[in-house]
């Protein structure tokens, strides 16, 4: 009876083990494959080709690429800030080459980036893994509300052309203002919040309570680093590179295209930083280094402002594909650094250990 029931448990985990690599790897490769799907579906593809050909001006494209290297220098300078504050001292080579594989990383497995990354320089480091990856959670927090400050400000600065966009297109118009009006979408939100509560305050013996509390603590060592670190001013001027970098290839990028330079000659710097906002949330959807969520959002934001969807196809796929291309070759690039890395340190020891023994047995 013991025997069949351990057996039940193993064919459970099993099943929830494969769960969950479907839902982590298998759903971000389907809203990938599905967006992209109905984005070439709605478009013009032979149209959005020869746009591409004709018109795309490939030196802003190239010198937004180079521009990209710098917002990941940046962001592991800023990174270092907090790992210092753990006395975990990478060399800053290093710490870029964790950033160019996150990327990588990401482009084949979805969030697994970030994992890697914090992995790679504990392990390198021989630091606490909860920790570094705490360090690393609070970065993306500080990202994300970037994001959200950056997205306030477009909408504020764009409400006039945004709502009147909406007006025109009704059923879009109609479908948001029902939605935030719906009194199902806010009670849904309390219960799940009450239920969260409860569970964590009645249920605190628990096993799978026990063990996230654990996590969280360890997570809230390296987050709360952010608070008491040493720098944090410097902090702040990295912060403002990075997202600064990540808006400059953006409007650079809109003189690529005449369509997209047309929209800056009319609306100016509002449009860049609309398009630069929806593009940003859309990162936080699940997907393969942003394919698919990224051009709807993109195509989305140019559509407000008049342009196309075959012509802001174009634009959206030549800027991202030139992207996702860099980060395909900053990746080999960092995992040849990373083995060649690896052999020095075990040839080192090799060397230490045959030292040690020739000593000994002189003695």
């Amino acid at each position: 009876m013991a025997d069949n029931d351990a057996q039940s448990d193993k064919i459970i985990h099993k099943k929830s083990s494969l769960l969950s690599y479907i839902l982590k790897f298998g759903l971000p490769l389907i809203i990938s494959v599905g967006l992209c799907y109905l984005l070439f579906t709605g478009i013009d593809f032979d149209e959005m080709i020869a746009i591409i050909r004709r018109d795309c001006d490939y030196s802003y494209i190239a010198l937004a690429m180079f521009i990209s290297i710098f917002s990941h220098v940046f962001r592991a300078l800023r990174w270092r800030i907090q790992l210092r504050a753990l006395d975990v001292r990478p060399p800053l080579f290093y710490l870029v080459l964790s950033i160019f594989g996150t990327y990588a990383v990401n482009l084949v497995f979805p969030r697994l980036g970030e994992v890697w990354r914090s992995g790679y320089i504990a392990r390198r480091q021989k630091a606490s893994f909860t920790a570094v990856f705490g360090s690393m959670v609070a970065e993306r927090l500080a990202d994300a509300v970037t994001v959200a400050l950056i997205t306030l400000l477009a909408f504020i600065l764009s409400s006039k052309v945004i709502i009147s966009y909406l007006m025109q297109n009704t059923a879009t118009y109609r479908a948001i203002t029902s939605l935030l009006a719906s009194p199902w979408l806010w009670l849904a939100v309390v219960v799940v919040v009450a239920f969260v509560w409860w569970f964590v305050r009645h249920r605190s013996s628990n096993s799978a309570v026990l063990r996230i509390r654990r996590i969280i603590s360890e997570l809230w060592t390296g987050f709360a680093v952010i608070f008491k670190m040493p720098g944090k001013g410097m902090w702040l001027v990295w912060t403002l590179c990075l997202w600064g970098c990540f808006f400059i290839q953006m409007f650079i990028t809109f003189f690529a295209f005449p369509a997209t330079a047309e929209v800056f000659s009319r609306y100016g710097i509002v449009a860049v930083l609309v398009t630069f906002a929806l593009s940003s949330i859309s990162m936080g959807v699940p997907s393969n280094g942003g394919i698919g969520p990224w051009q709807w959002a993109v195509i989305f934001a140019l559509g407000i402002y008049g342009v196309d969807a075959t012509a802001a196809g174009a634009f959206a796929n030549v800027v991202l594909g030139s992207q996702t291309m860099l980060l395909i070759a900053l990746g080999i690039f960092t995992f040849v650094c990373i083995a060649i890395d690896r052999r020095h340190s075990t040839v080192s020891k090799s060397n230490a250990t045959t030292n040690n023994n020739i000593k000994q047995f002189k003695q």
